[in-house]
């Protein structure tokens, strides 16, 4: 096995055994039989290896559903592919992070086509909720004039070209009350883009929606 792929793999196991915390450079070194600078020629720094380690966790799973024999029955079969979605998800809470969402999709059939030099022809979802599979939907023209709004999470900090952005803010602990128990596995993925990415630090508007009844405009910060 090559180093590269002995460090993902050692990665993969210290991060499902004991979380973030688990997975620092002297850990994965050991567990791999390397030492700390192949880890950085090899991935930049820590935050390259989580990403890959999130990329291969994915293309995995990717691979196990798409070997899934459909049966006669539709409903199981949307039930099951649910049941795996979130097994998944709760064994690699990282991978929601890093590689649960279609930021390339999203640029290349929505964002591009919409702005400058495109063909004012967008795809208004990529992705089947009830097939777990990408939507077949045909292309949708745009007015002229139209403003197109983009909604979704972890979406500011990616290159996106968005000409306005919104970001929806809420303390830890309201964020933990509001999230059904069934998504809460996706609780340290928004931990680490609030610190890694800190989209309140340049959204153009950011509001605090702790009680979304009540939202309130943050101005300035202490």
């Amino acid at each position: 096995m090559e180093p590269r792929e002995r460090i993902v793999r050692a990665a993969a196991e210290l991060l499902a055994r004991g979380g973030r915390e688990a997975v620092s450079t002297r850990a994965v070194g050991a567990a791999a039989g390397v030492q700390a600078p192949t880890i950085y020629r090899q991935f930049g720094d820590m935050r390259g290896l989580l990403d890959e380690v999130a990329r291969e966790t994915l293309a995995g799973y990717l691979r196990e559903k798409a070997g899934r024999v459909p049966s006669d029955d539709p409903v199981e079969d949307l039930r099951k592919g649910f049941a795996l979605l979130v097994e998944f998800g709760r064994a690699n809470p990282d991978s929601f992070y890093a590689g649960w969402f279609d930021e390339a999709g999203l640029a290349r059939e929505v964002l591009d086509r919409a702005g400058p030099g495109g063909d004012g022809r967008v795809l208004t979802r990529l992705w089947d909720a009830r097939t777990d599979r990408s939507a077949r939907d045909s292309y949708h023209p745009l007015a002229p004039g139209s403003v197109l709004l983009v909604s979704g999470p972890l979406l500011l900090g990616g290159g996106l070209a968005f000409d306005f952005t919104v970001h929806l803010e809420m303390s830890p602990a309201a964020l933990l009350r509001r999230t059904p128990p069934g998504q809460q596995w996706t609780l340290p993925a928004f931990a680490r883009y609030a610190t890694e990415v800190d989209p309140a630090a340049f959204a153009d508007v950011v509001l605090r929606v702790d009680d979304p009844r009540r939202p309130a405009m943050v101005e300035e910060r202490w």
